[in-house]
């Protein structure tokens, strides 16, 4: 009995160990880099981070050892090389050791974070995520994970090394809205008035937001455990619009690395196209390189430089225009979108130009529908919208804004003041210098936004797509929507529908608002940041900053409305009535 006892003591201590201690290291530090420290206080929080990687390598081999269950070969090759990478940065933290000058290179604290931050990750990836057992629903669920990462991301933009000055709550509050929900709208400056700690907060915030903290935390949950329920992947299917609940987790892998994979190749190409004597270090140029790839790529709009692009440095750096407009563009397409078309483009190769190449191509041979339907739409109202809209700054503003931009620069600049609306934020032109005109166009294209599943918001392009097509199918005497020779579900209609209503009942609600509570404002003025702020666009025509604390709470709302959706709100809220196998008789209503 006594071994059994102490069997369950020692499962229970690796079970739970290990995570109670990495939570304390977190919040070690946090509190490092929150706070300004004595030298006896570094050396605590040093004995912490120590104290911390020396039990995780133990408790690991020995929950390798003791484990009744095997590990998958990638858990096993992951924990050697934390472990591995754990025990070279405990060795570079004394410099008596033997071989002190080989590993040198681990002796920076950076890496001792890196190494901490890693094993945290290891140890609550290896938690067990039961979504289903919670009394919310998927929609309850995702506003929640949202709200939480606001609050927590709010008190940690607080710190006081976060700030060279320090920070109100409301600010704070209305920063971390704005990165989370990858809006753009700022009361302060983001380059003059956090620190780099403060500004490394805003980018994770960013990340979380653009992906949905519970995309990571299913997937990791998933990679170390190799197990999860039934309904934990009906809820996730949800989420990550898988058609098939087998593909769930493959589809939260694709969307992690492909994220990944293009953020690192956007800042790249960013720091290839930047000049380096405008940064002070080669970390600097390289933090800049990283920051504006995420921001961009998750339609965020936030940047390190006080006036944005449209910093004197980089209003005519043509290519490094040209790079965040590939990159916001192609979040804003969403996952789905620029998976069919990886699918398309391996298809395309495989099956129709090697082929062709090597004269082994099929007579007869029939092209299968590659492209889906959701595909074709969002592509063709994307590329109407963007290059329909190019034109019309590009007529517009030749002799205004883009006066001062050469025959190419005039063309970027109006392509990317065209496509920043789509929720993307940035701007190179000074946008209380455009015409009338242009500006209601960007109300427009503010207020369709990007497309599903990405990280832009409005009501997205297909929602768009769908109700002009609804009403040009009525003028034809058309009873139901038909397009490439495929009908448009019901549903799909009706849910357009509800999107735009909803839409301009928050917009025209918050506009009312904030009409109030700033009556000294124009209401031109005010409706662009309603549109922004609903859209998660991020432009503004310079009155944000002065916005009294009632308004500001509103643009919190509408920005959070906004990322979230209106309808899903309403899904998490009301309560749905169970299927009836009746129907009441049709009655028409007098319309037009």
């Amino acid at each position: 009995m006594e071994s059994i006892s102490s069997n369950k003591i020692i499962k229970y201590l690796l079970r739970k160990g290990p995570i109670r201690l990495n939570i304390l290291a977190i919040i070690a530090i946090i509190y490092d880099f929150g706070f300004v420290q004595t030298n006896e206080i570094e050396l605590l929080l040093d004995w912490v981070y120590i104290s911390t990687l020396s039990t995780g390598i133990v408790f690991t081999i020995a929950r390798a050892i003791l484990k009744e269950v095997r590990p998958r070969f990638k858990v096993i090759i992951f924990d050697f090389l934390s472990i591995l990478f754990f025990t070279l940065v405990l060795l570079g933290r004394f410099e008596t050791t033997v071989i002190y000058k080989l590993i040198h290179l681990f002796s920076s604290s950076g890496w001792l974070y890196a190494a901490v931050v890693l094993a945290f990750f290891r140890e609550l990836s290896s938690l067990k995520l039961d979504w289903s057992k919670t009394y919310l629903n998927p929609a309850q669920l995702f506003i929640l994970s949202f709200f939480g990462i606001i609050l927590i991301g709010s008190l940690m933009l607080m710190l006081p090394n976060a700030t060279y000055e320090k920070i109100s709550f409301i600010d704070a509050f209305f920063t971390s809205t704005s990165a989370v929900c990858v809006t753009g709208l700022i009361v302060v400056d983001t380059a003059s008035y956090f620190t780099f700690f403060g500004q490394f907060i805003i980018i994770v915030l960013i990340q979380i937001g653009g992906l949905g903290i519970m995309t990571f935390a299913s997937y990791f949950s998933y990679f170390f455990r190799g197990d999860t329920s039934y309904k934990n992947q009906l809820i996730l299917s949800d989420i990550t619009t898988s058609n098939k609940l087998g593909e769930v987790f493959g589809t939260l892998k694709k969307i992690i690395i492909t994220t990944l994979s293009i953020e690192i190749f956007g800042a790249i190409l960013i720091f290839w196209n930047i000049e380096n004597t405008q940064h002070a270090s080669f970390f600097d140029q390289l933090f800049f390189s990283i920051f504006h790839s995420i921001s961009a790529f998750c339609n965020a709009g936030f940047s390190t430089l006080s006036e944005g692009l449209f910093d004197v440095s980089y209003r005519f750096n043509y290519p490094f225009q040209l790079i965040i407009i590939f990159l916001f563009v192609i979040g804003g397409l969403g996952f789905p979108i620029v998976f069919n078309l990886l699918k398309y483009l391996k298809y395309l190769f495989s099956e129709r130009i090697i082929p062709k190449i090597t004269n082994r191509e099929k007579p007869g041979h029939v092209i299968p529908w590659v492209i889906n339907l959701n595909s074709r739409i969002v592509i063709i109202t994307t590329l109407v919208l963007l290059f329909g809209s190019t034109i019309i700054i590009y007529l517009n503003e030749f002799g205004n804004s883009l006066a001062v931009h050469n025959s190419f620069g005039k063309m970027v600049t109006a392509l990317f003041t065209a496509s920043t609306p789509r929720t993307a934020g940035f701007h190179t032109v000074d946008f209380a210098n455009l015409k009338f005109s242009t500006i209601m166009l960007l109300f427009l294209l503010m207020w369709i936004g990007a497309s599903p599943a990405s990280t832009g918001g409005g009501i997205k392009t297909n929602t768009f797509a769908i109700a002009t097509l609804n009403f040009w199918s009525i003028a034809r005497g058309k009873e139901r929507i038909e397009i490439f020779r495929r009908e448009v579900a019901d549903i799909s209609v009706r849910r357009s529908y509800a999107i735009i209503s909803l839409s301009l009942i928050v917009i025209g609600t918050g506009v009312f608002l904030i009409a109030s509570f700033d009556s000294d404002k124009d209401l031109l003025s005010i409706a662009f940041e309603c549109f922004s702020a609903y859209s998660t666009v991020g432009l503004s025509l310079g009155i944000t900053s002065s916005l009294s604390v009632a308004s500001k709470f509103v643009l919190i709302a509408i920005m959070f409305i906004g990322r979230v959706s209106m309808l899903t709100i309403m899904i998490a809220i009301i309560r749905k009535v169970k299927h009836k196998n009746y129907r009441y008789s049709k009655e028409e209503i007098l319309i037009n």
